[in-house]
Order: structure tokens, then C-alpha cells, then sequence
């Protein structure tokens, strides 16, 4: 067989699979944002306004975490777990400098404190409003209210 026939094999071969994993991208992107109570979330594990480090993803809200999605990843579980009772918020503030750039226009930033290293959320303004009510409506007794 010519070489140029195993060249050809090999370069379908490739787009075949190439296609495939595109292909897992988005249905494992649909299934997660399919579930109730997601939004778009983005995460930065530095302080301050910066230009790098953000990544985009989806939160999905559960009874008593938020687990954050990334974006453009083959993994079905979440990269971080952020529990209600860990999570604090402090202040908000709105993209600076060349940190609009690598956001959405209308995305606002909290400063949070978590164990996970995770130092600032990026969501537009409904979705945080969605949750400082999440954080707030803790069931009675847990004492969990940690919006500052």
C-alpha cells in the first residue's frame, strides 16, 4: 500500500477523533448546565483586579454546596465544592482595567473566603443576587450566614 494512502488513513483517523472529543465537550457541557440552578461562574484564585488567572465555568447550587464546573474540561464531577457554611463574601466591585477583557460585560466580582485558595466569583448581577439568597436561606438552626 503507498505511503500516501497511510497518510490519509492517519489524518482521517485523527479528525474522527478530534471530532469525537469536540463532540463530549458539548454534551457534557449541556448535561451540567441542563441541571436547575446553574449559571455562569467564574473563578480566579488571585486577589485584586488581574487580568489573567480567570476561568470560566458553570455553578450549579445544591442544598448545601455550590459546585463550580469548569468550562472546557472532560471531568463529570466538580473542580471545586464551595459549602454553604465555608463560603464568605465581601465586597463587590465591577471588572477593572484589562479584567473586562477576559470577563463578560456584564459580569459583576465578589471577594470571597474559602479553603480552596479561590479568591474572587465572577457572575452577572441576577446570578449574585441569587447567591447572597442561597447563602442567606440556610435552613434554621445552622447558624450559616456569611454575607458580609
Amino acid at each position: 500500500m503507498p505511503l500516501w494512502i497511510w497518510v490519509l488513513d492517519s489524518l482521517f483517523l485523527l479528525i474522527v477523533l478530534a471530532s469525537l472529543l469536540v463532540a463530549l465537550l458539548v454534551i457534557r457541557r449541556r448535561t451540567v448546565a441542563r441541571r436547575s440552578g446553574t449559571f455562569d461562574l467564574s473563578i480566579c484564585r488571585q486577589a485584586g483586579p488581574q487580568p489573567t488567572g480567570w476561568v470560566i465555568g458553570v455553578g450549579s447550587y445544591g442544598p448545601e454546596s455550590l459546585d463550580w464546573y469548569r468550562t472546557f474540561s472532560f471531568a463529570w464531577w466538580p473542580r471545586y465544592r464551595f459549602r454553604r457554611g465555608d463560603l464568605e463574601v465581601f465586597d463587590r466591585r465591577d471588572p477593572e482595567g484589562s479584567e473586562a477583557f477576559a470577563l463578560d460585560a456584564d459580569e459583576v466580582i465578589v471577594r470571597i473566603k474559602h479553603g480552596s485558595g479561590v479568591q474572587q466569583l465572577a457572575m452577572s448581577a441576577s446570578a449574585l443576587t441569587g447567591l447572597l439568597a442561597w447563602l442567606e436561606s440556610s435552613p434554621p438552626g445552622r447558624g450559616v450566614s456569611n454575607v458580609v
